[in-house]
């Protein structure tokens, strides 16, 4: 049983390359005089700089946008209902208004009927004092008092 593992094993592996021999590592002339003493054989890896400061400034920006959105969109709809209850208190005021007219040419209709009945009559020649010159003016003399 141990030849059928050892036989499925190596199917399993990949095929082996067959190795080779390196040429041997010299160094470069003047390559080493200037790092120092040490002979680098492979390059030391380059650093990147870490990219979290990036992605937390994204998403800083980002949750700021959303929030700056959402307080102007509650601003705007606070306004819009402002608004709508302004323009029905116009609209009230507005039909009072009317109605007050209303009343007011109603009573004007009336005066005379009323006077009447409390047994006023019109004047026919009606006399009034000026109250800047102090003079008694008759009705005939309305258009000459300046």
């Amino acid at each position: 049983m141990s030849a059928v593992n050892a036989a499925t094993a190596r199917a399993a592996r990949p095929a082996e390359l067959p190795r080779t021999r390196r040429a041997p590592l010299t160094a470069i002339s003047g390559g080493a005089a200037r790092r120092g003493s040490r002979l680098d054989i492979v390059r030391a890896p380059l650093y990147s700089k870490s990219r979290v400061p990036f992605f937390a400034l994204c998403a800083t920006l980002m949750i700021l946008s959303l929030v700056a959105v959402l307080v102007l969109n509650t601003t705007l709809a606070r306004g819009s209902y402002e608004m709508a209850h302004l323009q029905g208190e116009v609209a009230q005021t507005a039909q009072d208004v009317q109605g007050l007219q209303e009343d007011l040419r109603a009573a004007e209709r009336d005066l005379p009927a009323k006077a009447r009945d409390l047994g006023m009559v019109p004047a026919e020649n009606p006399t009034m004092v000026s109250l800047r010159t102090g003079k008694v003016v008759t009705g005939t003399d309305e258009g000459t008092d300046e």
